[in-house]
């Protein structure tokens, strides 16, 4: 190991995100850019130091401060982020960015911009790029003032400042002390970037922050957790991609569920699921025209060229590729020694009949809320429904992609049921023609299928899976899409079972099956954020309203300091699992709505 490569990792909540929705970095608490795939979300990364050691790749910045007091914030309503030192010789702020401009397809630029507040303070700069996932041999030279990193295969990279930089070890650095309001500037992208131009750093900061601010500043969102709901929109606005209408699961691969353990997974995808309940959160604030983006993403996924049907996956790359097969990159060491890391996803080719539940309520409120589907998309969503009304009495691997057995569970057949209701809804709304027979004989047989077959009369709950007595957090989705009344006793029943088995001070774990390794993997896993937002949303829904305040500003206290979530939470609050995650920041959208509604004592016209 190199000896410049000191610095540990970081905790999986001590970063922020910035990101120009073609790619993302993410930036520890110390000022370090420790993740950074480029070009694309799911390019290889040229900065891997979150799953390995700073050899990995990394770019460290930060001033000669041991004692300074560390903070990171977002400049307001922005995706900018901000790391500040303050000790009592100095004050010190790193600003850091993806710049947003008009060229959907400029290559991702890195900015860093140093100022000094007051007193002075020497900094230490080490931009240490590494390609092909720190697998590539990745040289380092100078071009003028200016250091370029290539490998073979691999797209070039610049690093460009108004500092004096040198080369060590096949790394960038630079020693330099700042006064008083003095500044220093540092861009990192492709070789032929025009904004590498005198003066553009200051105009790309101010384009960016207009950007996010004339975004965010749509939202309808008014209520009394505005901040967080705000944080969790733009979080979401990160994921989703400006060329492809893409929404992406995460930002981020390999971050352990389990500490030390191996569910370690690839999250830099679209999945139909999350993606579908997405576009229910932009909706539900009235980002439309993201949710018509990702719609017209869609149509590519569900026809080719000529118009003909495709089988729908349940995730696909950003740009539509279907096969994402997966491989462990051996030499990283992991986050905490969490192996193996793992890039690409092989639940691509499982067969999970609950996203087509999901994919027909995005439609139903895309239509509702947005443009109305075109007689080619709805010859597609007959063709979709046809097939649930086929396949739905399946087993499959369910919503939480079990390595395991197939079973009949519960969830799929909930979301069979929503997507012959949704379409249901559609065709009587639109007056758009459709078996309505056979489509509402299908939706009846399912219901009373989930009645007779997953309703535990010993038990007082419904069940995981058909032959089952394990609970599951999706359950919690159950009255959220309307299956069921949120106040039916035999819902709260299954809540009461929930809150005693799945629930830990507001964190509910998805399961924890006494009947075997179900998921067929080792271990457990932390509790599930995006469940415990809805467990707070069933509890204001069942009329619980101060138990789901409560349970909700806990929830709140568990975000990192920047109001980021990842996927899961340790037994201590603490964040597990690939980050930022959309499911869970789009859970808490809906909570926040409605919970403030129902505290607030007004009636929505939003109906989902």
């Amino acid at each position: 190991m190199a000896e410049h490569s000191t610095e540990r990792q970081s905790a999986i909540g001590a970063h922020g995100i910035i990101g120009d929705m073609r790619s993302a970095a993410l930036v520890n608490d110390k000022g370090s850019v420790d993740f950074f795939c480029w070009p694309e979300f799911d390019s290889p990364t040229i900065f891997c130091s979150l799953l390995d050691t700073p050899d990995a790749g990394i770019f460290q910045l930060a001033p000669d401060l041991p004692d300074a007091r560390r903070e990171q914030i977002y400049l307001p309503d922005t995706n900018v982020l901000q790391t500040r030192w303050l000790s009592e010789h100095a004050v010190v702020e790193i600003t850091d960015l993806l710049p947003i401009g008009d060229d959907v397809d400029a290559l991702p630029l890195l900015m860093r911009r140093v100022r000094v507040v007051s007193g002075s303070a020497t900094f230490n700069l080490r931009c240490a790029v590494r390609h092909d996932y720190g697998r590539a041999e990745t040289r380092a030279a100078m071009d003028e003032q200016n250091v370029t990193f290539s490998a073979a295969d691999q797209p070039s990279i610049r690093l460009a400042s108004d500092q004096t930089l040198r080369i060590d070890a096949q790394a960038a650095v630079a020693q330099f002390t700042l006064k008083e309001n003095q500044t220093a500037a540092f861009m990192l992208g492709g070789i032929d970037d025009s904004r590498f131009a005198e003066g553009a750093a200051e105009l790309c900061l101010q384009r960016t922050l207009t950007f996010w601010r004339g975004w965010i500043g749509q939202s309808n969102y008014r209520g009394r957790w505005r901040e967080m709901v705000n944080r969790s929109a733009l979080a979401l606005k990160l994921l989703t991609s400006r060329r492809h209408g893409a929404i992406l699961a995460a930002a981020t691969f390999g971050l352990p569920e389990t500490p030390g353990g191996e569910r370690n997974w690839d999250y830099r995808y679209t999945w139909i699921r999350d993606a579908s309940f997405t576009v229910y959160a932009f909706m539900r604030l009235g980002f439309v025209d993201e949710a018509n983006h990702y719609m017209q993403w869609l149509r590519g996924r569900v026809s080719d060229c000529s118009g003909k049907p495709m089988k729908l996956n349940i995730l696909y790359a950003i740009d539509g590729q279907q096969e994402l097969p997966e491989t462990e990159l051996t030499h990283l060491s992991g986050h905490g020694g969490a192996k193996p890391v793992r890039i690409g996803n092989g639940a691509y080719d499982q067969i999970q009949l609950d996203i087509f539940g999901e994919l027909m309520d995005a439609v139903y409120l895309v239509n509702k809320y947005g443009d109305a589907i075109s007689h080619e998309g709805w010859r597609h969503v007959g063709e979709v429904v046809d097939q649930v009304c086929e396949t739905w009495q399946t087993e499959d691997v369910g919503i939480w992609e079990m390595r395991g057995e197939t079973h009949h569970f519960l969830h799929s057949r909930l979301m069979c049921w929503v997507a012959l209701d949704r379409a249901i809804r559609l065709a009587s709304k639109r007056s758009l023609p459709a078996p309505f027979a056979r489509w509402d004989q299908t939706r009846q047989a399912i219901y009373t299928d989930i009645w007779d077959n997953f309703w535990d009369e010993e038990r007082g709950h419904f069940v995981q899976y058909q032959g089952g007595t394990a609970l599951d957090g999706s359950m919690l989705l159950m009255p959220l899409v309307r299956f069921v009344s949120a106040k039916d006793p035999r819902w709260l029943s299954t809540l009461e079972a929930i809150e005693k088995n799945l629930v830990r001070d507001g964190m509910v774990y998805r399961y924890r099956n006494e009947e075997g390794n179900i998921d067929g993997l080792a271990g457990t896993e932390g509790a599930f954020a995006a469940c415990s937002f809805w467990y707070v949303e069933c509890l204001a829904r069942a009329g619980q309203v101060e138990k789901a305040h409560l349970e909700f500003e806990q929830l709140l206290r568990y975000a990192n300091p920047l109001g980021l979530y990842a996927e899961e939470f340790d037994s201590h609050g603490r964040h597990l699992g690939n980050t930022p995650q959309a499911l869970t920041h789009l859970a808490l959208i809906s909570a926040a709505s409605f919970l403030d509604r129902k505290l607030s004592g007004e009636k929505s016209s939003w109906q989902p």
